[in-house]
């Protein structure tokens, strides 16, 4: 992609669409791996669940996730209530030095992982209060979504599909209905299975896609974090180049004006 082509969230403009989670992988060498082949400038962690400091003498993710290479992205993943949302995202800017990116995610029930959005809305509303930047997980509701910008989160992140099912986009509609009226980036989060599901998205015109188990559940989590950042790459460049129409009948590759007729 062109230099030229960047995104902007809140103060910090990015290169790479594509952002990508840090669990789920065998151990911190491959995190490490697949993170640098999927050419992400931003990784996000589950602060519930990753050592960056909080457990001493545990692995740390950041001996080899480097915050000055890479853009850490807080997570409240496993967060139930609005309260542990706020108390997660609070712990993340002590251990990281004052951070105020964030991704919001509140969970409705552990079987769908399905977004609770009154929680949510909720957590926002105290986050960026309290000068976080916040980037938010939520369902395909376009009116859920223009709430929670107009509440100044700095990104809407709709789901494609459950998290960690790889169902890919199953709503598409939704999603560009969010598009049409955002006025902040809106990113793809949770769903995607492989890099097709990847592209449609980009193709889209969404902003960038989020991932996480469809890399590190792969059989080969480095190739499939390179093949992810091939698909986003050219996602992006399909949709800037506007596809062609579609039609519902054949059209001729050759002109026919010319040709000798028998």
């Amino acid at each position: 992609m062109s230099h030229q082509d960047t995104f902007t969230l809140g103060t910090r403009t990015f290169h790479s669409r594509l952002l990508v989670g840090t669990g789920k992988y065998q151990d911190l060498n491959e995190t490490a791996a697949a993170i640098e082949a999927s050419g992400a400038e931003i990784v996000t962690v589950a602060i519930r669940r990753t050592n960056i400091g909080q457990n001493p003498g545990e692995p740390n993710l950041l001996d080899v996730i480097s915050p000055e290479r890479y853009t850490l992205l807080p997570n409240t993943a496993g967060c139930y209530t609005a309260k542990d949302a706020v108390r997660t995202c609070q712990l993340a800017r002590e251990l990281l030095d004052g951070h105020s990116l964030v991704k919001l995610e509140v969970l409705g029930d552990q079987k769908t992982l399905y977004p609770n959005m009154r929680e949510t809305l909720d957590a926002c509303e105290t986050l960026i209060a309290d000068g976080f930047e916040v980037m938010v997980y939520c369902n395909d509701d376009p009116i859920a979504a223009q709430a929670l910008e107009a509440m100044g989160c700095i990104a809407i992140m709709p789901l494609g599909s459950l998290i960690g099912s790889g169902l890919g986009i199953l709503n598409p509609h939704n999603i560009r209905l969010i598009m049409e009226e955002a006025k902040v980036p809106v990113l793809v989060d949770a769903g995607v299975g492989t890099a097709s599901d990847a592209a449609v998205a980009m193709e889209m015109g969404c902003d960038g896609v989020l991932m996480n188990t469809a890399i590190a559940h792969a059989r080969n989590p480095v190739l499939m974090a390179s093949a992810m950042k091939k698909a986003v790459e050219a996602g992006r460049e399909a949709f800037l180049a506007g596809r062609m129409p579609k039609k519902a009948y054949a059209s001729a590759s050759s002109p026919l004006q010319g040709l000798i007729h028998s």
